[in-house]
């Protein structure tokens, strides 16, 4: 079974809930039938989820770097909306929801993946979601890239 994780930008309102439908029926349909490790923050995080738990029977873990109290409203309403669709949810106990607690939970589920997909938005170019494909690059994995 393939294994893939997703990363993407946080900052998602420049483009409709329709456009990412779109996107993510083209870039992970072709993956449904497997397993994705999804970080459990706002934006793109939280509409892979939404959109996979609803469109796919793929298998669903959802990571976070503390705890699922600690995320962002968006990604909480996210996670309890698919609860019944979520097969795990890692909580790697984070004190503080800080960079390296982010870097660090990127890294889990790469660690834990055959295969990354990235949504980096453009104005990026430093953030977690470069920061992901990149660790993914070095450990010699695939990675797809979509920009959003």
């Amino acid at each position: 079974m393939r294994t893939v994780a997703i990363t993407g930008t946080r900052a998602t309102g420049h483009r409709t809930p329709d456009e990412y439908g779109a996107l993510f029926a083209a870039y992970l349909q072709p993956f449904a039938d497997g397993h994705f490790y999804i970080g459990g923050a706002k934006g793109i995080d939280s509409l892979a989820l939404l959109w996979l738990a609803g469109n796919s029977a793929a298998r669903l873990t959802v990571v976070v770097p503390g705890t699922v109290t600690q995320q962002p409203a968006e990604a909480q309403q996210a996670i309890a909306r698919t609860r019944d669709r979520i097969q795990d949810l890692v909580e790697l106990g984070a004190p503080e929801l800080d960079t390296p607690a982010y870097h660090a939970r990127n890294r889990w589920m790469v660690d834990h993946a055959s295969m990354t997909i990235g949504f980096p938005h453009a104005d990026e170019p430093m953030g977690g979601t470069w920061q992901t494909l990149n660790y993914t690059a070095e450990h010699g994995k695939p990675h797809l890239i979509v920009p959003v």
